[in-house]
Order: C-alpha cells, then sequence, then structure tokens
C-alpha cells in the first residue's frame, strides 16, 4: 500500500543532495510544524505561530511554563533523532528512555526517562495498558521484534514501533510525544521525510491506535500514516522540487 509513497521517495531522492540553505529552512519549519501538532495533540494550547516564537526563545504571556517547556524539549528530542539518524546508531531502550527524559526535561525530572511505576488507565481508549510489574518484559520483548524483523516494509515497523510502544505505555505522561518521534526515527533512517500528525487528525489517530490496540485492525492507521506522508512530501512539491 506504500507503492506511491515509495514513488515519491524516488523521486525526490533523484533531487538529493538539497542546497544546504534549502535544507536548513525546510528543517526550520518542519521543526516549528511538528513540535506544534505533537504537542496540540496532547492539550498545549500554543498557537502555531507561539510555537514559533517560543522556539527563537522568546516568552509568550498568559501562556503556563509547562507549556514552554513542552515547546522546548521537543526540538531538543527532535534534534536527538536527527543525531541517532546521522550516526545510524541502533535503537536501543537507552535511547528511547533518553528521548523521553528530554521530553519530560523540567517538567517531571522525577519520572523523565523511567518506567512508570503504578497501573494507569488511558481515558476514552478502550485497551488497558499493562502492569507495570510487566514493563521490563514487555519494552525487551519490543526491542527484541524491532531488532529482529528486518522483512517489514519501512514505513509498516514505524508504525508498528509506535502503536506497539503506545499501548505498552510504559512511562508516566509523554508516551504519545514519545512514539510519534520513534515514528519519525523509522522513516527519517529510511529516507522518508518526517510524518507530521496535525491536531485536526486527533479524533481519527485515537481511533486507530484503539482499532490496533484492541482489535488487531492496523489498516485504520496505515491509512492515517499515508495520508500524513502524502502531505509530507507536497511541501517539496510546493517549493518546484518534485
Amino acid at each position: 500500500m506504500f507503492t506511491n509513497i515509495d514513488r515519491l521517495k524516488s523521486a525526490l531522492d533523484s533531487h538529493r543532495p538539497l542546497p544546504p540553505d534549502l535544507v536548513k529552512n525546510l528543517a526550520q519549519d518542519l521543526s516549528i510544524r511538528w513540535t506544534y501538532h505533537s504537542n496540540a495533540i496532547e492539550g498545549n494550547t500554543l498557537t502555531l505561530l507561539e510555537t514559533k516564537v517560543v522556539l527563537e526563545g522568546i516568552t509568550v504571556g498568559g501562556k503556563s511554563l509547562r507549556e514552554h517547556f513542552e515547546a522546548i524539549n521537543h526540538k531538543e528530542a527532535i534534534e536527538y533523532v536527527y543525531e541517532l539518524c546521522q550516526t545510524n546508531e541502533p535503537l536501543s531502550l537507552w535511547h528511547i528512555k533518553n528521548l523521553h527524559q528530554l521530553v519530560l526535561k523540567n517538567i517531571d525530572d522525577d519520572n523523565a526517562g523511567r518506567y512508570r511505576r503504578s497501573n494507569v488507565i488511558i481515558t476514552g481508549a478502550t485497551h488497558t495498558p499493562p502492569s507495570h510489574f510487566l514493563l521490563d518484559e514487555k519494552m525487551n520483548a519490543l526491542m527484541a521484534w524491532y531488532q529482529s524483523d528486518t522483512d517489514l516494509h519501512p514505513i509498516e515497523k514505524a508504525c508498528q514501533l509506535h502503536c506497539d510502544f503506545v499501548i505498552i505505555h510504559p512511562f508516566i505522561d509523554g508516551n504519545g510525544r514519545t512514539s510519534r518521534l520513534l515514528l519519525n526515527l523509522e522513516l527519517i533512517k529510511h529516507g522518508y521525510p518526517p510524518c507530521v500528525i496535525t491536531v485536526d487528525k486527533r479524533l481519527a489517530y485515537y481511533e486507530a491506535i484503539n482499532d490496533w490496540a484492541t482489535m488487531g485492525n492496523r489498516q485504520k492507521f496505515f491509512d492515517l500514516i499515508y495520508e500524513c506522508m502524502l502531505e509530507s512530501f507536497k511541501v517539496y512539491q510546493t517549493l518546484g522540487i518534485m
């Protein structure tokens, strides 16, 4: 089902390497949009423009300190994702904990980078995450699958990494942001543009995850990611690159 995405990737690859100034501009735009939408999905009220201003180092009046840190932290987490991709370092549980630590830095330092120590329910979802006593086992199993399954299409593997991680829900907070960082880490590693799941798709996104968790129906999530990835390529098409 990702044949069209692969065709678009091939078209983009034929124009690489892109001019350095353009790469820098695209990276800045992406960082702002990815940060805004991923945080907005979780309830952050900064607008896209306010997110841009915060990432430039300016405080926005009337917004909480937490919302400012969520924006700053997410940008740093994106930079960490790119660092891992550039060094071609294999993903490990240590890297996942580092990502989560960045997401919650200065927000909840006691839980940043640490598995939850209590059981949780997810409001609105019909599946229940595993007991906190099982988290080491579940996360080790996730990494064992990730490291051994080399046959899946990269986009499908990215989707499974994201959804299986969310279903485990290993941290007390910040699982959604971390899961979307992991999704894009896998895509970037294989040369795809990052996929920004926009806040207007929040309900469809939650429903797709719930269907994956409760019925094993993966198609809704695949369709959502396919749609979001088409939007990612439109940025390059608008600039006349493809």
